[in-house]
């Protein structure tokens, strides 16, 4: 089965395409601690859950090496539309990458859940999922 990496989306575009495709998933490759300490996405009006899989284990950073295993026991298959989304951008990134030549079709979200870090040092205020006012929670 052949994959492909469609491209960087805005979280904005993310929203409309999961609103759009109820098949579409949302996996946010950040970390335990990240989920619990800074919050993330919420899916609950679209009924359904954001599938959270660390690409980058906690606390030692390495990568996952059973991302892809771990993704499809979550029920997510090729047959899926995957948005993929971390603090930045930079880690979805990698984890569509990889996805993709697994045979899923992937889109990273750009700028991820926080954003660029702006003038005073803090994140979310830019650009990113909190900055363009998407529905997330705090764990």
């Amino acid at each position: 089965m052949v994959g492909r990496f469609v491209g960087d989306v805005s979280p904005r575009i993310t929203w409309q395409g999961l609103v759009a495709d109820p098949e579409a998933v949302l996996i946010d490759v950040r970390t335990r601690a990240e989920w619990a300490y800074v919050g993330g996405p919420d899916l609950s009006s679209l009924k359904r859950p954001v599938i959270q899989v660390e690409w980058q284990q906690f606390p030692n950073g390495t990568l996952n090496p059973k991302f892809a295993d771990e993704v499809a026991a979550k029920g997510v298959g090729p047959e899926h539309p995957v948005y993929l989304i971390c603090r930045s951008g930079v880690r979805s990134l990698a984890a569509a990458g990889l996805l993709a030549d697994a045979g899923y079709t992937t889109y990273n979200v750009a700028n991820g859940f926080e954003g660029q870090i702006d003038a005073a040092g803090h994140r979310g205020t830019l650009n990113g999922w909190k900055a363009e006012d998407l529905p997330w929670r705090q764990s």
